[in-house]
């Protein structure tokens, strides 16, 4: 599966070097229910056509008459909202006191295809890239980015920060079988993936492609590569001198997930050791152990799948 941002910016970059009049549109607010999140994007050209999608209804063939008639976005950005009346959400089919708040932006010559190249280029290396954007004057800047960070827009609606690249990053603690398919599932679902195992010999045998290998013990590169809200951390390896040694650190972390793989009686064997090294009641309830929705899973696979599952549900609030 391609991340959804490059699928957009590949084709709008596309349209850019071809001198096609073409427009960027962007999911910047949201208000009550809405059909896309902040961030979408959408990209579509004066013949026509388009790529990604803002709300996967009428939103987007209202949009594309008004560009294509000339009547909005020609020379400069523009902030458009939608369902900002009752007549609104019933002629666009959107959920009772939803509204889109989109930025449009004209791309009429090549000033700027260098910018958007870069950014498909780090994507296509999974990596973030962030954009400034002047929407009173459409003046643009980019700047590499270590990690993804949420969309900004200023409380005038005149400045657009905007992050592409993975936006959630798995940490897993252990590179042995389990691992490799929660891996390969989560690649999927466009998380970043790191693993990391001290264990040389176990990081050698890894064979799942674009994830970041880290030989070190996890508790040292928990606290370098995973304290973040965007990230899920995950100890897989069953050897409690490891995983132990990573939850300690984890635990303690911004991370939205931790989570650790075991039996319950293993489990709460674990909960007793990491009470004894000095983490609170409260930090060790942050534990989900163990790990994955209980779907009867038995294969290493079918416990990865519970395990996306699981981080998907709390994903999306279910």
């Amino acid at each position: 599966m391609e991340n959804a941002d490059y699928q957009v910016l590949s084709q709008l970059s596309q349209w850019i070097s071809t001198g096609e009049t073409c427009w960027l549109c962007t999911v910047v607010k949201t208000w009550g229910s809405s059909p896309r999140p902040v961030g979408s994007l959408l990209c579509c050209n004066s013949s026509g056509l388009l790529a990604g999608s803002l709300s996967g209804g009428c939103v987007e063939d209202d949009l594309l008459d008004k560009l294509r008639q000339g009547s909005l976005a020609t020379d400069k950005p523009v902030l458009l909202v939608y369902g900002a009346t009752d007549e609104d959400q019933v002629r666009f089919n959107l959920p009772c006191g939803g509204q889109l708040h989109i930025v449009i932006e004209p791309f009429n010559d090549q000033q700027h295809l260098a910018d958007i190249q870069h950014i498909v280029q780090r994507l296509e290396t999974r990596e973030c890239t962030g954009r400034t954007l002047d929407i009173s004057s459409g003046v643009m800047t980019i700047e590499d980015q270590p990690r993804f960070k949420q969309l900004q827009l200023d409380s005038n609606a005149n400045t657009l920060v905007h992050t592409y690249g993975p936006r959630y990053q798995l940490f897993l603690i252990g590179a042995g079988q389990v691992s490799m398919y929660v891996a390969s599932f989560a690649r999927q679902l466009d998380y970043q993936v790191l693993v990391c195992d001290p264990r040389q010999e176990i990081i050698d045998q890894w064979q799942v492609e674009g994830v970041q290998l880290i030989c070190e013990m996890p508790d040292d590169a928990v606290r370098q590569y995973a304290d973040d809200p965007f990230s899920a951390i995950i100890a897989l390896t069953h050897d409690p001198r490891i995983d132990d040694m990573g939850l300690m650190e984890a635990l303690k972390t911004q991370a939205f997930f931790v989570g650790a793989m075991g039996s319950t009686r293993t489990s709460a064997k674990r909960r007793e050791r990491l009470l004894q090294l000095n983490l609170s009641s409260t930090e060790i309830d942050r534990l989900h152990a163990p790990v994955g929705l209980d779907i009867g899973s038995k294969t290493p696979a079918e416990i990865a799948i519970s395990i996306i599952a699981q981080l998907t549900a709390l994903r999306s609030g279910s």
